[in-house]
């Protein structure tokens, strides 16, 4: 295996030799990490994830504000994201090829100055240069993939089986707790400063001690090393076309689906809260700068406290039902799936009705969303060879966002704009167009909970031919014989 003959060894030095034939792994030095390095690096990567998402949802956060600066109408606004989104995902491939065949400590310090430049940047564009702004969050979703694609796999490296598990729910509690932070940090920077640009010059000063923090803790480890992979001297080399598998293609369906409808409500839910408030008469219309609403902070807090609650409740009963049911995973997530789009659904034609019955079927429908977080990561890692991970997640993460929240924030917002086109112009018809567009989110749901069904069918078939000697990652006692004669031990693993 090419990729695998190049991965350097302790010394630095390639594990091919001078012929070009493949060392096997017994005959190279170990490779260790001591425990603490591996929680630090954990903890440091879960940080940066924090930041990340941070970045995807601080716009929305000040959505109002940036749409009355820059003239942007409903129809167009939800290009923002859509923008972001489609640079992330066109660079994905790339960041997660690179992944695969170089240091991925450097690319992920790449990724970060790049989305930390460009937020910072876009705080000092003029407003008659609208698509600059436009252009800078491009620039950002860029940054975010190199992050998005293969911060996961160097945990996939580091930590193995229950442990995995439970890192990865760490890790990606980040996403709902980051973008509700998005949404906390936009709004309360701007009812202090009064200026939306300052959210965007808040967001550098942290990513620059994520950088530090990057360089001087985590490692690089080889791929593969957390499952002791022995690499064989005449081990055939299959194209990636043959190592996917159909619990890969459904389980990568069913995380578009939650990809759309996170999208659309991530962007659109803090303007129809709002929006909500002022057909109740609640709140006055918000008519130039700055809007002052609470509903971006209310519904930053509800993300934040459902996303936690709801990852740590996935990955939790994820690994206690594995103990009984090894299809586990895509079980959970169908049914969080199919039972959070009729609680969107209700939020959604409730909220003319009562305010506090929409927050509570929202809150609801948001923690059974982040149930999923986690448990996807792991379903992708025990279904995917160690050396295609990396691609794998980028495959994923591409797929996503071209069918999912590329598309979504700009569809909903049409779909709004076309509806209001055709409506008398008021608060309340603008509000109702908004809610109505939102509809197509519960049926998006619901097709993502059957394709995680379809993933319960194939996951068993899928893992066993993803350990199976040969491929990369040992399947029995006599692979793990191998591994310990061969000295080859990740010191974050507990025996």
């Amino acid at each position: 295996m090419s990729a695998e003959c190049r991965e350097p060894g302790p010394g630095g030095h390639s594990g091919a030799s001078g012929s070009g034939a493949c060392l096997p792994r017994s005959t190279s030095a170990p490779w260790r990490l001591p425990r603490w390095r591996a929680r630090a690096a954990a903890a440091v990567l879960c940080y940066v994830n924090l930041l990340n998402y941070m970045n995807w949802f601080i716009v929305a956060g000040m959505l109002l504000d940036i749409q009355n600066f820059f003239q942007i109408q409903d129809s167009n606004a939800g290009l923002l994201q859509t923008v972001f989104i489609c640079c992330l995902l066109l660079s994905a491939p790339v960041f997660g090829y690179l992944g695969d065949r170089h240091s991925r400590k450097a690319t992920l310090s790449i990724g970060i100055l790049l989305w930390s430049g460009a937020g910072l940047a876009s705080s000092f564009i003029s407003p008659q240069y609208s698509w600059l702004f436009f252009l800078s969050r491009g620039v950002v979703g860029i940054g975010s993939a190199s992050y998005s694609t293969i911060a996961p796999t160097v945990l996939g490296d580091l930590f193995v089986r229950d442990q995995r598990t439970r890192v990865l729910a760490i890790f990606y509690i980040f996403i709902p707790v980051g973008s509700g932070l998005g949404y906390v940090l936009g709004s309360a920077v701007l009812q202090l400063t009064g200026n939306w640009r300052w959210g965007f010059r808040v967001m550098p000063c942290l990513e620059a001690v994520a950088l530090i923090l990057l360089i001087a803790l985590v490692p690089d480890p080889p791929r593969g090393a957390a499952e002791k992979q022995e690499e064989a001297v005449e081990t055939p080399r299959s194209s990636w076309c043959e190592d996917v598998s159909w619990s890969f293609v459904w389980s990568t369906l069913g995380v578009t689906a939650i990809a759309f409808v996170t999208g659309a409500l991530g962007f659109w839910a803090p303007k129809f809260l709002f929006e909500a408030r002022v057909v109740h008469g609640l709140q006055p219309p918000c008519l130039q700068d700055p809007c002052n609403s609470q509903d971006s902070l209310i519904f930053g807090i509800l993300t934040v406290v459902t996303g936690i609650i709801g990852v740590v409740l996935g990955a939790e009963a994820s690994r206690r039902y594995k103990k009984v049911n090894p299809r586990a995973e895509p079980l959970i997530c169908a049914c969080s799936l199919l039972t959070a789009a009729p609680c969107l659904y209700l939020a959604l034609v409730l909220a003319p009705v009562t305010l506090l019955a929409s927050y509570v079927f929202l809150a609801l429908g948001e923690l059974l969303l982040s149930c999923n977080w986690a448990v996807v990561a792991d379903i992708l890692l025990s279904v995917v060879l160690p050396r295609c991970r990396g691609t794998a997640e980028a495959l994923q993460i591409t797929v996503g966002h071209v069918l999912g929240d590329a598309g979504s924030p700009y569809v909903t917002g049409l779909i709004s704009g076309i509806l209001r086109a055709g409506r008398p112009d008021s608060y309340l018809q603008s509000f109702l167009s908004l809610q109505q567009s939102f509809l197509c989110c519960t049926f998006v749901i619901a097709l993502g909970g059957g394709c995680f069904l379809l993933t319960a069918l194939r996951l068993e078939g899928d893992q066993a031919l993803a350990r199976q000697p040969g491929t990369g990652t040992p399947d029995s006692k006599d692979a793990e014989s191998r591994a310990l004669l061969s000295g080859t031990r990740v010191a974050a693993e507990d025996p």
